[in-house]
């Protein structure tokens, strides 16, 4: 996945100037928190510096994690076409590129982003998205975002990790009073990543959402640690992206979980393919979340016939 031509050269335009080197270092100091999960109670990203280092090392990731969880939900619900979005810890405003790419016909967004140097950032790329009426607001998540309007869809994407339990609850609750018809959490493809997502899960379930995607059922999540509930999205690097992070490959994969809830429900439960597809001559091995609420391992051999050529064809991630 790519980002989209207008976000890429925004990017491109807003980090022209900066010195490579200031870029590279301030990109490690941030890879360095994202891989530990640093719970510290500061923001990921808290000067411009950092903010650049983020657009050139992990807006890219991110934007592709959304993306996908975003056409996950259209997939489940083919009518729905939201006109007004929220993203609370916006950054920034990753989620609303994902969201415009997804869905044309998205009219106005509302972004909360705490911090001044990721608010700036977003609002000199939110420029080049013509055709949507943007307005951000600086908030903490922590203090109750007492004075937000509901939206058709509202996104919280990496965040969840900033935050203390009690305070991750509130603010769920709070998320999904303002989701008029869909909410949707993205959080690193770890396994604390995971646990925050089940914990959340179980929160609106229990609320009255219905679960969209991933999962294929409403009922507990049956993995158990230590395996965890993730998938993953191949990402193309540009060159600034290989040289800021010191790679040479020209991609990288982005492990990310989420879940998508609506207040109305889905028809179908196709199941979800929780790992990536075993292949040999003749045979498919699938791991499968069902419908049921169980998760199974399925052999599908060329004597099936359809459901070989549908398991074939299947990768991970996938809903069949």
């Amino acid at each position: 996945m790519e980002l989209p031509a207008a976000l890429r050269q925004a990017v491109d335009a807003t980090l022209e100037g900066t010195p490579l080197a200031e870029i590279q270092r301030a990109a490690e100091l941030l890879s360095r928190r994202y891989r530990a999960e640093t719970r510290d109670g500061r923001l990921h990203v808290a000067d411009d510096l950092a903010a650049k280092a983020y657009l050139a090392t992990r807006l890219p990731a991110t934007f592709a994690a959304v993306r996908q969880a975003l056409g996950e939900v259209a997939m489940r619900r083919e009518g729905f076409s939201p006109a007004t979005l929220l993203d609370v810890g916006a950054g920034p405003g990753t989620a609303l590129w994902a969201t415009r790419d997804k869905w044309q016909g998205i009219a106005s967004a509302t972004m909360v982003e705490a911090s001044p140097a990721m608010r700036e950032a977003g609002i000199r790329l939110a420029q080049a998205a013509t055709g949507i009426a943007v307005s951000w607001k600086a908030a903490k998540v922590e203090d109750g975002l007492s004075d937000l309007e509901k939206a058709d869809l509202v996104t919280l994407c990496y965040v969840l990790d900033e935050l203390a339990p009690a305070a991750r609850d509130m603010l769920v609750d709070r998320l999904w009073t303002l989701a008029s018809d869909t909410l949707v959490i993205v959080e690193p493809g770890t396994p604390a990543g995971w646990q925050r997502i089940v914990a959340v899960r179980k929160r609106l379930i229990a609320a009255g959402a219905h679960v969209i995607a991933p999962c294929p059922h409403e009922a507990p999540c049956p993995i158990a640690a230590p395996d965890w509930c993730h998938f993953s999205r191949r990402v193309a690097r540009s060159r600034l992206h290989r040289t800021a992070k010191g790679g040479e490959v020209p991609w990288e994969d982005e492990k990310f979980s989420y879940v998508a809830v609506s207040r109305h429900p889905v028809d179908e439960r196709p199941a979800r393919v929780l790992a990536p597809p075993r292949t040999a001559s003749g045979m498919v091995r699938l791991k499968l979340c069902l419908a049921q609420g169980t998760v199974e391992e399925r052999l599908v051999t060329r004597r099936e016939g359809p459901a070989f050529k549908t398991a074939r064809k299947a990768g991970w991630g996938d809903a069949i």
